[in-house]
């Protein structure tokens, strides 16, 4: 079975690279840490999108397990990732974007 195409809404690859340049702007090291986290995450969503809970409506999210930062996403016939947000943070505050 071919996997299905990732697409990033605007604001949540905003969201990825603002993260990573705080990491950055701390650690190298973190950051890269952080990056490499984050593309296993996004592989992981990939391979399996159904594999994580659902979190609002049709949407689903994947907690980053170093890093206090989840992945919110929907899926079809692609996958939409809808948000890299903090966990302590804002809450919900992704919820229309569509």
């Amino acid at each position: 079975m071919a996997k299905r195409a990732i697409e990033f809404h605007p604001e949540a690859a905003s969201e990825y690279y603002a993260a990573l340049a705080w990491y950055r702007d701390r650690s190298i090291n973190t950051a890269r840490q952080f990056e490499a986290e984050f593309v296993r995450a996004v592989e992981q969503i990939q391979d399996a999108p159904e594999r994580w809970p659902k979190y609002s409506s049709n949407r689903h999210r994947f907690l980053l397990h170093q890093f206090p930062f989840q992945i919110v996403y929907q899926f079809g016939k692609e996958i939409l990732i809808l948000a890299v947000a903090h966990t302590r943070r804002r809450p919900g505050y992704w919820k229309d974007r569509i």
